[in-house]
């Protein structure tokens, strides 16, 4: 394996101490610009802050753009059945009627834009309730959106450290000008892993309760010159291969026994895109990695990328309208499904999901069912909410326990291994951004902490926003 390992004797250096640069100071600091942190700085912006986002990429949009996470999944209170969703996603239509929208606010506002742009298509019955997008146009409208609200922002920061004891007064970003630090009244974590969080001493968990496993990363990619409708026509002549619970089974199972394909997936996913001749695929999986092992991703990419070219090769020699199709991109890095998970003054439970449970302090709302694929190999478990019912996700999930002046927002806010694969998905982080930027600017105007902001208040803020969170904001 070319991938470096993990040493098995650990040995270390030590540091001379360092300086760091000043780069800036603000109301509100939110760290990472994937969904979560679009919606924090935006939200903290719209509120009156002055904030200061920075990513790690050179661009934005986190795993819809880095990880090629297309499309946005359903923010519907009804979602295509099972069978469906084993195989040919959004490439034909489901046979399931429309659902409620759930989540409003700055993703509406990014979509529509998206949309007016061309880079997106709407969510429809013909989508699947799903929103294929263009990723570099994503990238555009999300600078376009920054730019308006007057987000500043640094690029090619990688927070490595907090600075203050107990209250977080800061972070420290590694950069190709060394070592810089950006200083806030409010910091809000939307990196996915809880870095930031885990850095200031937050307590968290990982994995599933019994073995600690994590759900497996998987790398997207992009294949152009495909041809749909011969696909579509295949699909329909042969329903059998297709419908089951394994989609594509009889042409995997004989790409398998040619040892053609080896796979610890046992389906194909397949997303449409807004371009007729492209196909976004979500079919590698790579289990037993943490994505905060430098390690584990390191192999992790390596073993994606292998998978990659064994799926692309039976694509083109098996399957009807792959014949003339080419691998155009692959994410710039694997998608992690699963790491931290901050502990905070709430904890969303699976059974808080599929109950359908409301809270007095909610500031998002999700729909989307218990979707676990499985950390050790094959299968996928799919729970789904009572039929046009959603959750809230109270303001409590998104406030670590014992540190002040930090918020989480995304997939690390505090929740069970079960809670955590409904709410990971991007439409809902970018509310809780939202929620967690509306809390943080009220917290820096106020000199308070997030936890001293009443809930009620924030609930009519992010309600002058658009967002929805039904008859609770009307009643605050």
């Amino acid at each position: 394996m070319p991938a470096l390992k993990h040493p098995a004797e650990i040995s270390s250096v030590e540091l001379p101490a360092r300086r760091a640069q000043v780069a800036g100071e603000a109301d509100v600091l939110v760290v990472g610009g994937g969904p979560a942190g679009l919606g924090a700085a935006l939200g903290a912006a719209a509120a009156g802050a002055q904030v200061i986002l920075a990513e790690r990429y050179s661009f934005f949009g986190g795993n819809a753009t880095a990880a090629l996470v297309m499309p946005l999944m359903s923010f519907h209170t009804q979602h295509p059945p099972a069978e469906f969703s084993a195989g040919v996603e959004t490439l034909l239509p489901p046979d399931h009627g429309p659902g409620d929208p759930i989540v409003a606010g700055i993703v509406v506002k990014l979509l529509d834009r998206l949309i007016k742009a061309g880079g997106a298509l709407a969510p429809s019955l013909q989508t699947g309730y799903v929103v294929p997008f263009d990723p570099e146009l994503f990238k555009l409208v999300a600078l376009e959106l920054l730019d308006e609200a007057g987000v500043q922002f640094l690029l090619h920061a990688f927070a490595s450290a907090v600075i203050g004891d107990g209250r977080v007064e800061g972070a420290v970003f590694e950069t190709k000008s060394g070592p810089v630090v950006v200083r806030a009244r409010a910091v809000i974590d939307c990196t996915g892993d809880g870095d930031v969080a885990a850095h200031a001493g937050a307590p968290f968990e990982v994995g599933r309760a019994d073995d600690g496993l994590v759900q497996p990363m998987t790398l997207m990619f992009r294949m152009v010159e495909f041809e749909r409708e011969a696909f579509a026509e295949y699909v329909r002549q042969h329903p059998r291969e297709w419908r089951g619970v394994h989609g594509l089974w009889d042409l995997i199972r004989r790409a398998s026994e040619a040892g053609e394909l080896r796979l610890p997936r046992e389906d194909m996913l397949f997303f449409a895109t807004p371009h007729a001749r492209e196909v976004s695929v979500n079919s590698t999986r790579v289990t037993g990695t943490l994505g905060t092992s430098v390690w584990d991703l390191s192999y992790a990419e390596w073993q994606s990328r292998l998978q990659m070219r064994q799926i692309v090769a039976f694509l083109r020699r098996y399957v009807p309208g792959f014949e003339r199709a080419y691998l155009a991109q692959s994410g710039t890095s694997i998608g992690v499904r699963e790491t931290r998970r901050i502990l905070g003054d709430y904890q969303l439970t699976g059974d808080d999901v599929l109950a359908a449970r409301k809270f007095d302090d909610v500031i998002a709302r999700c729909s989307y069912p218990i979707d676990i694929h499985n950390p050790r190999g094959a299968g996928t478990l799919l729970q789904r909410l009572p039929p046009g019912e959603a959750y809230d996700i109270p303001l409590r999930c998104l406030l670590p326990k014992g540190v002040e002046s930090l918020l989480v927002a995304g997939r690390c806010i505090s929740g069970t291994h079960e809670a955590h694969s409904s709410y990971r998905v991007m439409p809902v982080a970018m509310a809780l951004g939202q929620a967690a930027g509306v809390c943080a600017a009220l917290a820096a105007r106020r000199r308070v902490a997030p936890r001293a902001v009443p809930h009620r208040e924030v609930q009519r803020e992010l309600a002058r926003q658009g967002a929805d969170l039904r008859g609770v904001t009307r009643a605050a």
